[in-house]
């Protein structure tokens, strides 16, 4: 076209007056000795990297060529070109262009011939004013090639940018509607968590109070008892003052301690004993051939002068009558 064939030939009247543009010439020369009116031309100028700052401060230059160079990326400041209308970034090595692509609002005219991309950022799709576009040579998805098309002539290249166009901004609405679901499943999990951790809050909440009650429950109950123990021993004396004063009336007789009743009745059962064992050896010796002893010849003649003491007493000698009878 005429607008590419300016460039070439002020390239050559360039090299004819042995001017070279080399990468360090780019970004060390003033840039502004480069610009044809609104034209920026930076051609098989060997660039590794655009000059990115050089350019910002020429918002004149709405037309830049950076063709046939050795650009594998963009940086992301390139993006703040927004002056730019027209970019050839044709026969480069660039991979991908930057996410804020879309920010070239003014961009018009496209050309990305014979590059290495495969895909275009979702930005792309914010780039309303272009209106032509190349993307030629690239070994790009096989969706979006059938949607660019070729780029032959300038109504293919139209319809090209067109068709790119529409196709970003449907995959920029696909996009938007999976973030909007991701977001939304993640505020389902967080409410869910929420709605969890609630839950568990409630039921500490819940044993706690149970806990509570159960501690308060058992101290009443020790309290209770506690009340009901000193009542208990507040009782015992008022019996025992009860008590005393029948036992004096002798309406009932105060038992005696449990000790001195257990020695009454050690002495009784000692006293029963040495009778029987006196009673045994008086028969012995009164009723069985023992009674020739001298032993019991002194205990007979004991107990029949203490029979005869006894006889005197009219009660005793009734008594022993009976007895005899």
């Amino acid at each position: 076209s005429p607008a590419r064939r300016r460039p070439s030939e002020r390239r050559s009247r360039d090299r004819s007056a042995g001017v070279t543009m080399t990468k360090a010439g780019s970004k060390g020369g003033n840039l502004r000795d480069k610009l044809d009116g609104n034209e920026l031309d930076l051609s098989l100028s060997d660039l590794n990297e655009v000059p990115v700052k050089e350019l910002a401060a020429l918002p004149k230059a709405t037309i830049l060529d950076l063709s046939c160079n050795k650009l594998t990326s963009l940086p992301a400041e390139f993006c703040g070109l927004t002056h730019l209308v027209k970019l050839d970034l044709s026969k480069n090595r660039l991979q991908q262009l930057p996410a804020d692509f879309g920010r070239l609002v003014n961009l018009q005219h496209l050309d990305l011939l014979h590059n290495k991309l495969v895909t275009l950022p979702v930005s792309f799709a914010q780039l309303k004013s272009l209106k032509w576009l190349d993307l030629k040579d690239n070994p790009l998805d096989p969706v979006l090639a059938k949607v660019a098309g070729d780029c032959l002539d300038e109504k293919q290249c139209k319809q090209c940018a067109n068709k790119v166009l529409q196709h970003m901004k449907a995959v920029q609405a696909d996009q938007e509607r999976e973030r909007q679901r991701r977001l939304e499943v993640e505020r389902e999990a967080e409410k869910k968590r929420e709605a969890k951790q609630r839950a568990k809050e409630a039921q500490e909440r819940e044993l706690r109070k149970r806990e509570k009650a159960e501690e308060k429950e058992r101290r009443r109950k020790e309290y209770d008892a506690l009340k009901a123990a000193k009542r208990e021993q507040e009782k015992k004396p008022k019996k025992e003052t009860n008590q005393a004063p029948k036992s004096k009336s002798g309406s009932r007789p105060r038992k005696p301690p449990p000790r001195k009743q257990a020695r009454s009745w050690a002495a009784l059962k000692l006293l029963l004993l040495l009778l029987l064992c006196v009673a045994g050896g008086l028969v012995a010796c009164r009723v069985t051939e023992l009674r020739r002893q001298p032993l019991c010849a002194s205990v007979n003649a004991i107990y029949d002068d203490a029979v005869r003491g006894l006889r005197s007493h009219d009660l005793l000698r009734w008594v022993l009558q009976a007895d005899s009878q």
